[in-house]
């Protein structure tokens, strides 16, 4: 089965001293680029997705800042696909689901930020294109959010959510047991 590996929004703003830091960026960030080493070390595809927030209001991400560069742990290198969207979705008005299918990808593991948004939006869409998912857990960040009175904690946001993605639209494992079973995956 033909695999390859999509790094979600890993971008400046959401670590330290940017405008939208995240919960747990710095460590699944640490995990990604575990990810990322494997593939490149496999010569396995990558698609690396940047968010670029044009529209009006926008807080971060703004283009050409330092804030929407790719963060240096998981920076591309060499031919490394990067595919800019606007949308939480990143297949939404982007060339990625062509790259797929060019690439004969069936199988994704993505990581990424923030859980909550356009992982899920990217996970569930996938999905609906027909691919199976695999979601590294401790590879991926999000942040608390607040409807009406009520906080609701990082963890728990990132917990609820990538349970809610767990069965019908991917696999959820940590990032170490996502590159053990492809290990153990028979050679195409």
């Amino acid at each position: 089965m033909s695999l390859g590996l999509i790094l979600i929004d890993i971008q400046n703003d959401y670590f330290q001293d940017g405008r939208m830091e995240l919960e747990g960026s710095d460590q699944a960030a640490i995990n990604a680029a575990k990810l990322l080493e494997y593939f490149r070390t496999r010569q396995l595809p990558i698609f690396h997705i940047q968010h670029l927030a044009r529209q009006a209001g926008a807080t971060f991400f703004l283009p050409n800042t330092a804030g929407a560069e790719i963060h240096r742990s998981v920076k591309p290198v060499g031919d490394e696909k990067i595919v800019q969207k606007q949308y939480p979705n990143s297949f939404r008005e982007t060339g990625l689901l062509q790259q797929l299918q060019a690439a004969n990808i069936q199988r994704l593991i993505v990581a990424g930020m923030m859980t909550h948004m356009c992982v899920d939006a990217t996970v569930r869409a996938a999905c609906d294109y027909g691919y199976d998912c695999l979601i590294a857990s401790d590879a991926c960040a999000t942040r608390s959010l607040q409807l009406g009175d009520r906080i609701v904690a990082a963890q728990d946001v990132h917990t609820a959510f990538l349970a809610a993605l767990n069965g019908v639209y991917g696999k959820v494992l940590p990032s170490n047991e996502i590159m053990y079973e492809m290990d153990r995956m028979p050679a195409e």
